[in-house]
């Protein structure tokens, strides 16, 4: 099982729908079992996976005030592609771990490493959705975390995010050896001086960084407004092909 965390501390930069894709493409069309998190009082990956639900605890608040998720329904109507829901009761359970009511604060999300699909075998990766913050619902996340990636799109605010994101993955690694360092995905990207430069300058920092660019497509917004992943609505539109193409170098990486 590999565990990835999809972050930036800036909205609106495709973190949501990087996750989706990247499920459904792992799950469809290479043939894995995926559990999808959402870690986002919003909810907008449940929603578009159709498990949202306005009133109670979600699942992730659940998790978070110490349930196992053995005791939860994460399966949807596609065997073997799960999700774990979020809403607003998401705020509740990360301020009682901030006021300090329950021990291990930081190690709530421990048992997704046992979580399991419908045929009884445990997932091939669980890709977890965060805000854009670091509350401690997120460093639940990291502590369990393998892989980081941090959907980018090409502005300041969100460049300017990476020096603090990657100070916070040297203080995680302190406690989880395992968690790489974050790599970034160009999201939005069109071909452009200022795209370019973007790129040039993260480069010049050092930052690790994947090949393929999640290119700009009106597709993405509409896929949103009638409720469809990419993969359903416009499977040939630009950022489709792209999120395949990143998927085929995450796998690359991770075979050799």
């Amino acid at each position: 099982m590999k565990i990835i965390s999809i972050i930036n501390l800036k909205g609106g930069v495709g973190k949501t729908m990087t996750a989706l894709q990247m499920g459904h493409i792992l799950h469809h069309r290479h043939g894995y079992r995926v559990l999808l998190v959402d870690n986002d009082k919003q909810g907008n990956l449940s929603r578009a996976m159709r498990v949202y639900e306005s009133g109670g605890r979600c699942q992730t608040a659940r998790l978070l005030t110490g349930e196992s998720i053995g005791a939860m329904n994460i399966y949807t109507d596609t065997p073997g592609l799960g999700t774990v829901n979020a809403n607003m009761s998401l705020l509740t359970a990360t301020y009682r771990l901030v006021s300090g009511q329950g021990s291990h604060v930081a190690r709530r999300f421990d048992c997704l490493k046992s979580a399991k699909a419908e045929d009884g075998e445990p997932y091939d990766y669980v890709i977890i959705d965060n805000p854009p913050d670091l509350g401690l619902n997120v460093i639940n996340a990291l502590m369990v975390t393998d892989d980081v990636i941090v959907p980018t799109r090409i502005d300041k605010w969100a460049l300017e995010g990476m020096e603090t994101i990657q100070e916070q993955i040297q203080d995680i690694k302190r406690y989880n050896r395992r968690i790489s360092a974050p790599k970034v995905l160009v999201t939005m990207y069109k071909n452009d001086e200022v795209n370019t430069a973007g790129v040039e300058w993260l480069e010049e920092r050092g930052y690790g960084m994947f090949d393929a660019r999640i290119r700009y497509s009106s597709k993405v917004a509409e896929s949103t407004l009638f409720g469809l992943n990419l993969e359903e609505y416009s499977p040939r539109s630009a950022a489709e092909v792209s999120y395949r193409k990143f998927v085929k170098e995450y796998l690359g990486e991770k075979e050799k």
